[in-house]
């Protein structure tokens, strides 16, 4: 996906911290961050760095303590259909059949569909992700990967220029895990969404983004820019210079983070 020169989103200065009457943790501290129209950004990181965090911050579900968040120099005051939010966990609504869930969205995006618009479109969404056969089922005669491709296309059926997405994939056995990825990095690229990608996983951030932050807790520990041409496919990818003079370069962030918490730790 080639991103512009545009910002779309820019992450203003912001802190956030969980807090209860007894203790308080901070989670992100002073984060400044500018992501460019089109782009495909994952942030990568170990649990508790704060990567989903922000990306709460960033749908609106949270606000933060300090500073701001602006999507087209707007504000995110909450929750808005100009983002559409992928979970791990599918967050599917389990009385809607799969063509019911997306349509559902559909209604949500605001614009004016007639019912049998929406029906139309829906389907359109379900066929973009190999599911149209599966319209009638609901999500508890699904697989796992099948929840998932159903929240993919309820997502893209917003039609939002925004799509985050916080691990979508990291409970899919390894085999649909690479077809998924492979499928929203391509419907992603022909619909020019901007992508924040949360993730663990080095070689699923090399293969989907244009650019991958590295986050330590609480901060951005490091960037790299991707500069691999799309599409990408693991097989060619891996075992190429350019892949692996990256992977060591996010190796070299990712676990010199996690050998610091192992210290600090234990310097308790």
């Amino acid at each position: 996906m080639a991103a512009g020169d545009r910002t779309k989103i820019s992450i203003r200065d912001v802190s956030f911290d969980y807090a209860d009457k007894k203790t308080s943790f901070e989670a992100l501290k002073h984060i400044r961050l500018d992501i460019r129209d089109g782009e495909f950004l994952c942030i990568l990181g170990s649990s508790g760095c704060g990567k989903s965090t922000l990306l709460s911050l960033l749908s609106g579900l949270n606000r933060p303590k300090e500073g701001e968040i602006l999507v087209d120099g707007k504000a995110v005051r909450g929750p808005g259909p100009d983002r559409a939010v992928v979970f791990q966990q599918y967050s599917l609504f389990p009385w809607l059949t799969a063509k019911g869930n997306v349509m559902f969205a559909i209604r949500q995006s605001g614009r004016k569909y007639t019912r049998k618009e929406r029906a139309k479109k829906a389907e359109e969404y379900l066929r973009s992700v190999g599911l149209l056969a599966a319209r009638d089922k609901y999500p508890g005669q699904l697989s796992g990967g099948m929840k998932q491709r159903v929240a993919v296309a309820r997502a893209l059926a917003l039609e939002s220029d925004v799509l985050l997405l916080d691990e979508p994939f990291a409970a899919i056995d390894p085999k649909l895990r690479l077809e998924l990825q492979e499928l929203v990095s391509t419907l992603c690229a022909s619909r020019k969404k901007t992508v924040v990608f949360v993730t663990h996983d080095i070689d699923e951030a090399i293969l989907l983004a244009d650019r991958i932050i590295v986050m330590e807790p609480g901060r951005i520990r490091t960037e790299a820019e991707v500069a691999l041409p799309h599409p990408r496919k693991r097989d060619e990818l891996i075992g190429t210079a350019a892949y692996e003079e990256l992977h060591r370069k996010l190796i070299a962030g990712f676990y010199a983070q996690v050998q610091e918490n192992i210290d600090a730790e234990a310097a308790l």
